[in-house]
Order: structure tokens, then C-alpha cells, then sequence
């Protein structure tokens, strides 16, 4: 894939499929940013990039705060220059059936999950502009296109990121910038591990290919729109699911 040389943010990038995104982007030849509200989980996958003679720096950033999102692109741009590629990949979960779902469990996932993905995007869409090209890359869902049991708030989130990404694609096109997403199935990370293994189980089972999905599988799809080779693609959202949703 053709990344080499290109700087990227990964935000959420202290674990699970941003941690795995950010390694495979480096071994590719591209200089990442690791952005984490967790300082030491961002520093750790920073020191295994460059352990591995790749080229990193971390940040601890908070997708909710305008400031610290602001402060960290500068820093991308004294350290390398520009901004090639940003992966909205930070999200959290406060799951509740609707009648039990609290205002604060509403309000954090829509700041995280929504606020948080407007205030990247927005914050480098500048520098991507001035040089004519870029590439924004959200994470979304397969709960954001047909729902989930206890997950209005972040079904809401993660249907509103494929609604940015396509008004995006419009807006942003002729700047020389594209905006896709990657909607992922069940993967076997941190978030999931929480689940109950009742319904892990019945998601396997849902599943054409037999299993959930793996970070790497949605790394691979990050890596690939992240390329030269997905220059012409645009608006789209990328299931990465196993045929979930078939």
C-alpha cells in the first residue's frame, strides 16, 4: 500500500483497532501520530513503532476539547510539516435500553463518538486544504446502519458519522480531500470484551464467515483507504463486518 512518508493521526490509538491501526500504518512507512486520553497507553505504542524502526510521536488528547485537538494537529505540523491522512477511530460505549438510558450516558457517547470526530476533522481540514489534498477516515458501525438492543446513544453516533462523511465527501472533494468510513461488525477487542459471552455467541453465529472480527481485519481497511490506491473513492462506508448485515 502506498502510505509510505505520509503523516497520520490515529485518534484512540492507545488500544484495541486504533493501537493495531497505528502499527500497521508505521510498518508501512507512514509517520503516525498516537492521540489517547490515556498519556501512557499513547507513549506505549509510540515506543513499539519505534522499537520496530518505525516513526512516531503521541499525544494525550481529549477528541472532546477543541483546544487540546488544536494544539496537538500544531504539533503534528512543527514535528512533520503537514497532515496527510486522519483516522477518527476514538469512541466509547454507555450502554441502557432507552426508558433506562441517563442524560450523562447520552451526552458523553454523542461528545466522544460525534463531537469528537467533527472537532478533528475540522481542525485539520485546513492544512489538508492549503496543500490540496488529505484524507479523512471515520469509524462507524454496522449498529450505525441497522441499530442495536441498549444502544441508542451510540447507534445515534455512529449513523451520524456515515451523514458527516457523505456531506464531507461533497464539500470537501474539491479541496482534493476525500472522507470515507469503515463500519465494523463485532471485533474482539477491550470494548467487546466486556460484553456478556450470551450474546458474543449469538453475534458468531450471525455471522456468515463463523467468527468476530480481529483488529487486524479493520486496520487493513483503514491501511487501504488510507493509500494512493483508494484515491478515487470517496463518500463511501466500507463494511468490515463478515457479512453481518447481509
Amino acid at each position: 500500500m502506498k502510505v509510505k512518508e505520509k503523516v497520520v493521526v490515529v485518534t484512540g490509538a492507545g488500544r484495541g483497532i486504533g493501537r493495531t491501526t497505528a502499527k500497521l500504518l508505521a510498518s508501512e512507512g507512514a509517520r503516525v501520530a498516537v492521540w489517547d486520553v490515556d498519556a501512557s497507553a499513547a507513549d506505549t505504542v509510540v515506543a513499539e513503532i519505534m522499537q520496530a524502526g518505525g516513526e512516531a510521536l503521541s499525544a494525550r488528547v481529549d477528541v472532546t476539547s477543541r483546544g487540546e485537538v488544536q494544539q496537538a494537529v500544531q504539533t503534528v505540523l512543527d514535528r512533520w510539516g503537514q497532515v496527510d491522512v486522519l483516522i477518527n477511530n476514538a469512541g466509547i460505549t454507555k450502554d441502557a435500553q432507552l426508558t433506562k438510558m441517563s442524560e450523562e450516558a447520552w451526552d458523553r457517547v454523542i461528545d466522544v463518538n460525534l463531537k469528537g470526530v467533527f472537532n478533528c476533522t475540522q481542525a485539520v481540514v485546513g492544512p489538508m486544504a492549503e496543500r490540496g489534498k488529505g484524507t479523512i477516515i471515520s469509524t462507524s458501525s454496522v449498529v450505525g446502519t441497522c441499530g442495536n438492543f441498549g444502544q441508542t446513544n451510540y447507534a445515534a453516533t455512529k449513523a451520524g458519522v456515515i451523514g458527516m462523511t457523505k456531506t464531507w465527501a461533497k464539500e470537501l472533494a474539491r479541496k482534493g480531500i476525500t472522507a470515507n468510513a469503515v463500519a465494523p461488525g463485532f471485533i474482539e477487542t477491550e470494548m467487546t470484551a466486556a460484553m456478556p459471552e450470551k450474546v458474543l455467541t449469538t453475534m458468531r453465529e450471525k455471522t456468515p464467515v463463523g467468527r468476530l472480527g480481529k483488529p487486524e481485519d479493520v486496520a487493513n481497511a483503514f491501511l487501504f483507504l488510507a493509500s494512493d490506491a483508494a484515491s478515487f473513492i470517496t463518500g463511501q462506508t466500507l463494511g468490515v463486518d463478515g457479512g453481518l448485515v447481509l
